[in-house]
């Protein structure tokens, strides 16, 4: 028998370190809420701070994602289309194995690359996803480079080029198929978007669920656990608004059909019993939408004053924070879509913010991270310069920041 101050000891211990056991298994982490408890995550920093900094092949803008003590990012070469899957030890920053896969070049938004889609990982596999125009890629790996399986899921049309990220739910992935219907090039044929489930071990087809086909989504769905207990698998896209579907099978349950006009980015988050979403363009007219899920779903409230088109907000208590393209920070009540505040930040934004604890974390697209508090009144904590362009949303895996600029890795924070 342990006596109470051994219980105590150990209580403690398991304590101060439960937050190194947090992983950050896609793409803003757990459930795609961007949210972390990290604890000795600092505001500000300079190099001399850095564990280290890696330099990868090719460049790209995915986000890192880790498991345990590796780290596994994606890149492709600017050239030739080159893709890469890599992973780093967490610990030194040093390559553990890198594969490498021949495409095809195509054009592409300017803001975009060959290299936008994140990885997804579990305790046995990591999943990656790119495409060109004849082939989307789908592929699993087993954590130390031996490649398990790869699906070729047939061609891909788009503007913008491609940017889908794989989650992981159970045994299964999914991947949103999202393709485009309208303003196409002459002779080019509308695509067929579909959501799709794929056995991890396997990678056999579970079900296919076929979507209304306009403009390319790129949002990333998440899982909402219902008043019954169920779990919801949550997407976004211009024709159906924000809608859920049956995890297991695909089936809908709902629909919010007229939230959006415009094209979806961003990816849903959960926020005082609403799902938010947003819709927008190079040319503004963005707004964000909070919908009551259920049965008959309703809109509670639209925020459509400096919204977020690309960067997903992330939720604190009561408050939502969102950054818009064009660099303005708001703190919105996310019960009635109030505005609290609205502040200037530097610069464009391309990646999403993250909370850890109480302070926000967003990253210009110059490479700059500036850190505010999660609060009423805008406080500025800090801001530290990547030295690089950036337009990849960090993570928090192991106590530490991993960040991810156009061709580096580098981790900030936690013990040394």
């Amino acid at each position: 028998m342990l006596n109470r101050l051994e219980l105590l000891v150990l209580v403690c211990l398991f304590c101060s370190s439960s937050s190194w056991a947090e992983d950050w298994t896609r793409f803003r982490g757990k459930n795609g809420q961007g949210v972390s408890d990290a604890q000795k995550i600092p505001s500000q920093w300079s190099d001399a701070d850095l564990h280290w900094k890696t330099k990868l092949p090719g460049m790209g803008h995915s986000s890192p994602v880790q498991l345990g003590k590796t780290i596994f990012v994606q890149s492709a070469d600017p050239e030739s289309a080159t893709r890469y899957v890599i992973a780093i030890d967490s610990d030194t920053g040093k390559i553990k194995w890198e594969k490498k896969f021949a495409s095809t070049t195509h054009r592409f938004h300017r803001l975009n690359s060959y290299n936008s889609s994140t990885p997804a990982v579990d305790s046995k596999r990591v999943y990656v996803t790119w495409s060109n125009k004849a082939q989307i890629t789908l592929k699993a790996f087993h954590h130390d480079g031996q490649e398990i399986w790869s699906k070729d899921l047939g061609s891909w049309v788009g503007q913008h080029g491609y940017a889908a990220s794989p989650i992981v739910y159970r045994d299964k992935v999914i991947l949103v198929n999202s393709q485009q219907k309208n303003q196409l090039n002459p002779g080019e044929k509308p695509g067929q978007s579909r959501v799709m489930a794929f056995d991890g071990k396997t990678g056999q087809t579970v079900w296919t669920s076929d979507r209304v086909t306009t403009r390319v989504s790129y949002s990333v769905p998440c899982i909402y656990q219902n008043e019954k207990g169920d779990d919801e698998l949550v997407c976004c896209n211009t024709a159906e608004g924000v809608y859920s579907l049956n995890p297991q099978n695909g089936k809908r349950n709902w629909y919010y059909q007229g939230a959006f006009d415009k094209r979806t980015v961003s990816s849903p988050v959960f926020a005082g019993g609403l799902i938010l979403g947003s819709c927008g363009s190079g040319g503004g007219g963005n707004f964000v939408v909070a919908i009551r899920p259920g049965s008959q779903p309703s809109m509670q409230y639209k925020v459509d004053r400096n919204a977020n088109y690309v960067p997903t907000p992330v939720a604190y208590q009561n408050r939502l924070y969102l950054v818009s393209d064009k660099g303005i920070a708001s703190c919105v009540d996310s019960g009635n879509g109030k505005v609290l505040w609205q502040e200037r930040l530097s610069g464009e934004y391309w990646a999403s913010p993250i909370r850890i604890q109480k302070r926000i974390y967003v990253i210009n697209a110059k490479g700059v991270v500036t850190v505010f508090a999660a609060a009423d009144k805008f406080q500025l904590l800090g801001k530290s310069e990547l030295g690089e362009k950036c337009h990849s949303t960090p993570a928090v895996a192991d106590g530490k920041l991993v960040l991810r600029t156009v061709s580096h890795l580098m981790s900030v924070g936690g013990e040394r």
